[in-house]
């Protein structure tokens, strides 16, 4: 047996000690030639920019609970980590850089600023994954893998030229979100909408080219009149009839362009009726400008200034040429007035920007054909989303999908594979870089600037990572993955795209279910952000209180459907917990130093009760697990462990552990196979203190060799022995106990007392098989059953029918006794009253089911009883 544990458990030097000793040794490692049921996750991968956030903590920390009792469970598991290049992120935190350096990126060339990229991310990238280990994760790091290393950037040119040649991705001019400080394009997911911006809605006046009036248009971008190319009026409008097919001028612009009549766009009621219309700077404008055939002026540049289609406005900034439109259009008195207006705008969620609606050309993937699929796999439970609900989310997007638009005008990132010919202008796209034009044969060749959407690459995680477009082992043996666990903030994002990608490429879902978490919000339900100072780290949480702790508490906080409101405090409660266990494990250890494995043993009544009870926690934990119950699970084995283990079976195995024969044999048998039990049963929440107790078991306990917990068999409920008839004698004495105690408090007794009871039937044997428990955990010197009359002055309790009476006389102040009793007969006849209502309600007796009706009934006649023996209990002290 090892050395006796310290009084107190240290985590930190646990979680250095046995984590360096897990990934040396190979534990977190898969062979697609182990044996075993396969079961794969792959993490979401983090940003290479970031750090651990709480979010993080709380995904991981469920991932590596299911890949933990998975490996336990004989599952062959693999968990596949790595990062991703995060496009827009990375480039954006390397041009900071240059930025304090008084450089540009455009003053260092491509070529110079990717290796400053890849030098920064050479330098810092492993950040993140250093991170994860101190939270406790078992990937298989051999394993890691970057969006941009050599296997998945193959895997993005192979899907590229696949979708390209099946006719699923084309460029085309479209209107996309731009943004003018980052300068590139944005999809409709990287785009955060404030629904209620205060703007202001500013009427003005177009005079018709013919001199005979004029019409008044309002908008809320003043600088896009200069973009303008109709004004748009209803049908069906009395006003304007006349004026549709005319012509207005353009005051600032030597420009002219027509009334027309759109039904689709104009709400007669709204404002003047009339509406201006800017094709290239306005998504529902872009669509008259196509049902019209209209031209599409687009009036800003890349930053986001006027360029020459403004005319006198040429340089000025969006905003700034706002202001200088309204002004001039005053001068010339075409201004209308100005009003207060609620508006919606779009900001780039990396730059914070004002996102600038505008025309460009680019690549894209049409969703509809992937989509359908993808759509089906879901409906159909092929794959199952749970808690189900987000499948709803799903659905609405997927069903109202739009194209999607992949080219970003950056340089970290995978760049497009197409070449454009100098000669013929064919568009060449190839997984290798070609050296002529497949149309022409010309050599002049320039590939696309434009990088990869993010995300593009992320689609193809869980099969690139595994090896694809190769047909390698791991692939044939982990594709399709078991579980995504993931936040609902990415659904649109990632798990669409998953969904589709897997589908297209693999022919299977990616996986076979996708477990959506909540967020982690601060203690008030707000989302945590650095501006707001409420951000929790949680490696400042580890440090204090330990990465047990801190894990049990994720999982006890995790309820299905709900996001987390995060206290650090409630992490101090759990390290009492972690602190109640380790307690308990070194009086069990303690009690080992005689242990004889192959003596004879006495099985007693609660060695058998806590192993039943263990079957029981087995079963609750597993099923729970399996569910993605994971609060369930940890509030299972804290009920077990602390409410049962600790709490109970230790203080009834005392007589026996400290007395001697086979009973103590038996005692000592129970309590390290119940060690040995709570350990494997724990260690997929709490890995490190698992593995410290482990360590600490007699060598023969360890299940098959044991060199690890976490490679030993995980509980099972087959393992331990059902009864249900000793769980519920052992809760008669437990309540039994329980009222003495509190009766004992009540009355102030510190000496030891004798007790006499009064039972009938079973109830009167099951209090004789247990006397020594009673005087034991009781503070009772004599146990008998009462021979003839109740003591005079005495105090009563009563459990299940059983009197447990304490003779008083010169041991208690007799006044505070009759008061106390006359509350508890106050209290029965109160049970007593409510009981009778319902049972007399004959509603509720025709409606409700006959158990339940006999439920009451049963109450009622137990409290009418314990009213009575209470009554008898007072008399007793007048």
């Amino acid at each position: 047996m090892s050395e006796e544990l310290p009084k107190t458990y240290d985590a930190k030097a646990a979680e250095a000690k046995y984590y360096k000793w897990w990934e040396a040794s190979g534990h977190f490692g898969a062979s697609p030639d182990d044996e075993g049921e396969p079961y794969c996750i792959v993490i979401p991968p983090p940003n290479v920019t970031g750090s651990l956030h709480m979010g993080h903590a709380l995904d991981n920390t469920l991932q590596d609970i299911l890949i933990r009792y998975k490996r336990m469970d004989g599952f062959n598991t693999l968990w596949v980590p790595g990062t991703d290049h995060a496009g827009i992120a990375t480039q954006w935190v390397v041009e900071r850089q240059l930025k304090a350096q008084g450089v540009t990126r455009q003053e260092l060339g491509r070529e110079e600023f990717l290796k400053r990229v890849w030098a920064w991310k050479e330098e810092s990238g492993s950040t993140i994954t250093r991170q994860l280990r101190a939270l406790g994760v078992s990937c298989d790091w051999s394993r890691e893998r970057f969006t941009m290393d050599d296997g998945l950037s193959d895997a993005v040119k192979h899907v590229f030229v696949k979708l390209y040649n099946e006719g699923l991705i084309y460029r085309g001019t479209r209107l996309i979100n731009w943004d003018p400080v980052g300068r590139t394009v944005l999809s409709d997911l990287e785009v955060d909408h404030d629904e209620n911006y205060q703007g202001e809605l500013w009427s003005f006046a177009y005079p018709l080219a013919d001199g005979t009036g004029e019409i008044v248009v309002a908008t809320t971008r003043p600088e896009t009149m200069l973009g303008d190319t109709a004004v748009a009026v209803h049908p069906e409008d009395p006003r304007y009839k006349d004026l549709i097919g005319k012509n207005v001028k353009h005051p600032l612009i030597d420009r002219e362009f027509p009334i027309i009549a759109d039904s689709i766009l104009v709400d007669p009621a709204f404002g003047t009726g009339a509406v201006k219309v800017t094709p290239a700077h306005d998504p529902n404008d872009f669509e008259v400008g196509k049902r019209h055939d209209l031209p599409f002026i687009t009036m800003l540049d890349e930053g986001g200034a006027v360029n020459a289609e403004g005319g006198r406005f040429e340089g000025q900034d969006r905003f700034e040429a706002r202001k200088s439109v309204k002004a001039a259009m005053a001068e010339l008195g075409l201004d209308r007035g100005t009003k207060p207006h609620a508006m919606s705008v779009g900001r780039s969620q990396r730059s914070g920007a004002v996102v600038e609606p505008m025309v460009s050309t680019q690549w894209f993937v049409k969703m509809k054909p992937l989509a359908a699929p993808a759509l089906a796999a879901v409906e159909h439970g092929v794959t199952k989303f749970v808690p189900t609900r987000w499948e709803n989310t799903y659905f609405a997007w997927m069903r109202d999908i739009r194209d999607w638009c992949i080219s970003r005008q950056l340089w970290w990132g995978h760049q497009i594979p197409a070449w454009y010919c100098g000669g013929c202008e064919h568009v060449n796209v190839s997984t290798d870089t070609p050296t002529e034009c497949a149309q022409c044969g010309g050599t002049d060749l320039t590939q696309e600037k434009d990088v990869l959407d993010t995300w593009f690459s992320s689609a193809l995680w869980p099969f690139s990572t595994l090896g694809w477009p190769e047909k390698t082992a791991s692939l044939s043996k982990w594709y399709p993955t078991s579980v995504l666990v993931t936040g609902f903030d990415i659904i649109f994002f990632w798990v669409a795209r998953m969904m589709f990608s897997g589908i297209h490429n693999m022919g299977e879902v990616p996986f076979k279910d996708i477990f959506i978490h909540g967020l982690v919000r601060d203690e008030n339900g707000d989302k945590m952000s650095k501006t707001k100072g409420n951000v929790v780290d949680p490696l400042g949480t580890i440090d204090e209180h330990g990465c047990d702790a801190f894990r049990f508490t994720l999982a006890q906080s995790a309820v299905q459907g709900r996001d987390i409101m995060w206290d650090d405090n409630r992490v101090a409660v759990n390290s009492r917990f972690v602190n109640k266990i380790w307690q308990a494990s070194r009086f069990v250890l303690t009690n080992l130093e005689d242990y004889d494995q192959s003596a004879p043993r006495e099985h007693g009544i609660y060695d058998h009760w806590i192993e039943v009870r263990a079957g029981q926690a087995v079963a609750r934990v597993r099923d729970a697990i399996d569910g993605y119950r994971f609060n369930d699970a940890a509030n299972e084995l804290h009920g077990f462990i602390w409410g049962e283990f600790c709490d109970w079976y230790l203080e009834f195995s005392k007589n026996a552990v400290y007395g001697e024969g086979p009973s103590k044999s038996a005692a000592q048998a129970t309590l390290v196979g119940m060690l040995s039990t709570i350990a494997r049963l724990m260690h997929p929440i709490m890995p490190f203190l698992s593995e410290e107790l482990w360590q600490r078991l007699p060598a023969s306990v360890r299940i098959d060799g044991g060199e690890t917990v976490m490679k030993a068999p995980y509980p099972r409920v087959s393992d331990f022995p059902d009864d249900e008839t000793i769980l519920v004698e052992v809760s008669f004495i437990q309540a039994v106990i329980q009222s003495i105690r509190r009766l004992r408090s009540d009355m102030e007794l510190s000496a030891r007392i004798p007790l006499k009871i009064v039972a009938s039937g079973d109830k009167a044997g099951i209090l004789l098989n247990h006397l020594g428990a009673l005087q034991h955990l009781c503070g009772i010197e004599e146990v008998s059953m009462l021979d003839g009359e109740r003591p005079s002055q005495s105090a009563t309790t009563v459990v299940e029918g059983a009197e447990l009476i304490i003779p008083l006389a010169g041991v208690v102040d007799l006044e505070a006794e009759r008061a106390r009793l006359d509350k508890e007969i106050a209290k029965a006849e109160k049970d007593i009253s409510d009981l009778e209502r319902r049972l007399g309600n004959k509603g509720f007796v025709a409606k409700a089911p006959s158990h339940v009706v006999d439920g009451f009934r049963e109450k009622l006649s137990s409290a009418v009883e314990k009213a009575g023996q209470l009554k008898a209990a007072r008399a007793q002290l007048s």
